[in-house]
């Protein structure tokens, strides 16, 4: 079992700015549409959770006594020193929710790792019964995103843009070797579904098993952010509005609420 408590930070560099000067400098057409119809668009930081294995990681079993605790969703365990957010994970029916971390006494018997009652009813984790799970801590990182300047409010979705350096570095990537069905050809601008990005890479698996369980086609691949290694899981294309819109219920009604349109 690993628990490492330490603060971290990370910083993004946007390089829009720098990209479209070289390009007008060298006139270079890249491929957007310059018509003054066309939806001009700003990039923004925008925080999200990251999970951060190297602050607490842990993977043992946990139990429920069956008794009702207060509080909400949270696990204690005893070498946890500060409250952390952190998502917990239960690996044999690939539920999970976000909660907290609180420390506990040493003189207990049975598994170290003590869940509450609402933690247990939302992992289908029954009382008395000790079961692997997973414990991961989550930290807010500023991620770049590529928003319109007007859009109405019933139809804003934030949409991803990645880095274009790190998108040419990271372009031999290979997705991992989960077979999925053939995409559709698609018309949409952005019609694939970022599920999340994960810390962990079995659990970058897990969240793909879980999607392609519902009948949807998804996917992952590693990127390296700070030299560190982060897996992105996606899933789509949908062919049209109405797709994206029914492929965004699945995934949300999945657990993946924070799920939104990216280009690819």
């Amino acid at each position: 079992m690993l628990i490492t408590k330490q603060k971290t930070g990370t910083k993004w560099a946007a390089c829009g700015i720098l990209i479209a000067l070289l390009a007008g400098c060298a006139g270079l057409d890249l491929g957007e549409d310059t018509s003054s119809d066309a939806p001009s668009t700003v990039t923004n930081l925008v925080e999200r959770d990251v999970e951060a294995p190297d602050v607490v990681n842990i993977s043992e079993a946990g139990l429920w006594d069956g008794r009702p605790s207060l509080g909400g969703i949270w696990v204690a365990h005893p070498d946890a020193k500060d409250p952390e957010k952190v998502i917990i994970r239960n690996p044999q029916n690939g539920k999970f929710v976000i909660g907290a971390l609180f420390g506990r006494e040493r003189e207990f018997s049975g598994p170290s790792l003590q869940l509450s009652s609402d933690a247990a009813e939302a992992l289908g984790i029954l009382a008395g019964q000790p079961t692997n799970v997973s414990v991961v801590a989550l930290r807010r990182q500023s991620i770049p995103v590529e928003t319109p300047e007007a859009v109405k409010a019933e139809n804003q979705v934030i949409e991803e843009s990645l880095d274009p350096i790190q998108q040419t570095a990271e372009a031999a990537i290979a997705a991992a070797d989960t077979t999925t069905p053939k995409p559709k050809p698609s018309s949409l601008r952005k019609p694939y579904l970022q599920i999340g990005i994960f810390g962990v890479e079995e659990n970058a698996r897990s969240a793909v098993s879980s999607i392609s369980a519902k009948g949807l086609s998804a996917s992952m691949s590693k990127l390296t952010l700070n030299n560190k290694p982060f897996w992105r899981v996606i899933a789509g294309p949908a062919a049209t509005t109405a797709e994206l819109s029914a492929m965004l219920k699945t995934v949300t009604d999945a657990g993946f609420a924070d799920a939104y349109a990216v280009k690819n």
